[in-house]
């Protein structure tokens, strides 16, 4: 299993999401937050950081999943620009479900 986290802007949330609804991944993790950072190109001797609304997306997938979800995440998010967000990959070695104690990828 793998954990797929994406930080991007806030304003391609419901996109993002309807896409990933269409995957049937069971379900995600949305969070509401501030990122904080010098933009890139700028003068790092002046240390002004710029505050911007995102979003974190975290969802946990099979690991034939994880390229397809990375697929749609890199077309939804995809502009060119400074600021379309990053996407970061680990591994996940076991899952329980509390309610039932099933372990694994049923588990998800």
């Amino acid at each position: 299993m793998k954990k797929i986290m994406a930080v991007f802007p806030t304003e391609r949330e419901e996109n993002v999401k309807g896409e990933l609804y269409k995957l049937d991944i069971g379900g995600m993790l949305i969070t509401h937050l501030i990122g904080l950072g010098l933009p890139r190109g700028s003068d790092k001797k002046e240390k002004k950081y710029y505050e911007q609304p995102k979003t974190k997306l975290e969802i946990i997938v099979t690991d034939p999943a994880c390229d397809i979800a990375v697929e749609i995440l890199m077309k939804c998010l995809h502009t060119g620009k400074i600021g379309d967000g990053k996407i970061f990959i680990s591994h996940v070695e076991d899952a329980i479900r509390i309610r039932t104690g099933e372990r694994g990828p049923i588990a998800v």
